[in-house]
């Protein structure tokens, strides 16, 4: 199991260590990876228009095949249905 998302390697590790994380956690600050899987859009707050991250969980087999996505998660009940699924 992977974690990624375009914090920085510092942030990951802090996250990491408050919630005693067992999976690794990937930074991608170029955010290369999340316009590879379509996750960096346009989004809108508070009427402003920017660029951000569309939180999502893509179940990837161990071929490399995406299984399922998750689109637009909402963290709470979140690792349930992950499990649920796998």
């Amino acid at each position: 199991m992977l974690g990624i998302s375009a914090d920085s390697i510092q942030s990951h590790q802090k996250f990491k260590n408050k919630y005693n994380l067992p999976f690794v956690l990937l930074a991608d600050e170029s955010k290369e990876v999340a316009q590879a899987y379509g996750v960096w859009q346009e989004k809108k707050n508070y009427g402003k228009t920017y660029m951000g991250l569309v939180r999502t969980t893509f179940v990837i087999d161990e071929d490399g095949k995406i299984e399922h996505v998750f689109k637009n998660v909402k963290v709470d009940g979140h690792v349930e249905k992950i499990l649920e699924l796998i």
